[in-house]
């Protein structure tokens, strides 16, 4: 009972600092209160993002100001085709010493921060884009035989722009499987615009304060992993992972006629992930199945491929995820 209540404790801190993480976001950036909620989600998972959208909403505002609220340290990385892994990760340069050899030093590339901005990645090519998917799987660069650890704590948050497809490398489905969230930034309503130009349209930029530092975030990264998930929880989770592929026997017929593969394990995990934020923002002990179809969207949207018919007929993932969804009856999993 006494490790209960101290869960509650931890959790009553972390809705406080949440709501106030968000609340002096909010001072900088309009509207989008789901994909600030969202992406505060994959940060305290310990997940790296994939921002989608079009130019002009915000993606790369959003990263500087969050960088800001959380007091990390950040980098930045603009994809171009001609960006090399080196000059993401770093390399070796010949350096005089004090007594006047020459000694290899190690220049560090812009990943060597705590949250690193990577705008555009379907612009860099394949070798970089692996290049930089290594270092975010590993939190490490090994370079001439030298593996040096980033620092931590470590988040990469990508963007991409889905309209202008010609001389981009889209990522392979299993190097977007490493991110733990893919969201979509959807274009501002009516409202919403006029407030941006209020604003944005001085000279004066909100003044933003820190709210949570370091070590303070990778407190509360380890307290979130610790709400407990009920057997029938995952269970349910499982069937819904197991739904998107095509020769699963609980499948919905749209995912038989359009989905080449289904998503990967990684995708049980980022559910399972996601849905302990959500949870101990609700002020609950225990993940609940709405916490999972919650994030089902964000968590599998990126990890479902459509075969040719899909691609051909131009098929809405997410329509082909939220249908998934809807097919797995929570009454089952209890």
């Amino acid at each position: 009972m006494s490790d209960l209540n101290q869960l509650e404790k931890d959790l009553e801190r972390f809705q406080a600092k949440f709501a106030e993480m968000k609340a002096e976001i909010q001072k900088a950036i309009v509207g989008y209160d789901d994909l600030l909620t969202d992406s505060l989600a994959a940060v305290f998972s310990r997940g790296h993002i994939l921002l989608e959208g079009v130019p002009g909403l915000g993606k790369t505002f959003l990263v500087q100001t969050l960088s800001k609220v959380m007091g990390l340290s950040p980098g930045r990385i603009q994809c171009t085709p001609d960006l090399m892994p080196a000059d993401i990760l770093g390399t070796h340069i010949v350096n005089e010493n004090d007594e006047g050899r020459r000694v290899m030093h190690f220049e560090q590339g812009p990943v060597f921060a705590n949250l690193i901005l990577v705008d555009e990645i379907n612009r860099a090519t394949p070798k970089t884009q692996a290049a930089l998917l290594e270092v975010m799987q590993e939190g490490a660069v090994t370079s001439g035989g030298e593996t040096m650890m980033l620092p931590q704590p470590f988040f990469v948050m990508a963007t991409q722009n889905p309209m202008e497809m010609e001389g981009t490398y889209p990522l392979p489905e299993a190097q977007a499987d490493r991110f733990l969230f893919k969201l979509r930034v959807p274009f501002p309503d009516k409202a919403t615009l006029v407030e941006i130009s209020k604003r944005t349209s001085g000279f004066d930029a909100p003044s933003l304060q820190q709210v949570v530092g370091g070590d303070e975030l990778i407190e509360f990264q380890k307290i979130v992993a610790s709400v407990p998930v009920a057997d029938h929880v995952t269970e349910y989770a499982a069937q819904i992972v197991l739904a998107t592929h095509p020769e699963d026997e609980a499948r919905v017929a749209d995912v038989d006629r359009y989905v080449s593969y289904g998503a990967s394990p990684r995708g049980m995990q980022a559910l399972i992930r996601g849905a302990r934020v959500i949870c101990a923002l609700d002020g609950r002990t225990a993940v609940s199945i709405d916490d999972i179809r919650r994030v089902a969207l964000p968590a599998l949207r990126h990890r479902v491929i459509l075969n040719f018919q899909g691609e051909a007929e131009s098929k809405d993932i997410d329509q082909l995820v939220q249908g998934v969804i809807d097919s797995i009856p929570t009454s089952i999993a209890v």
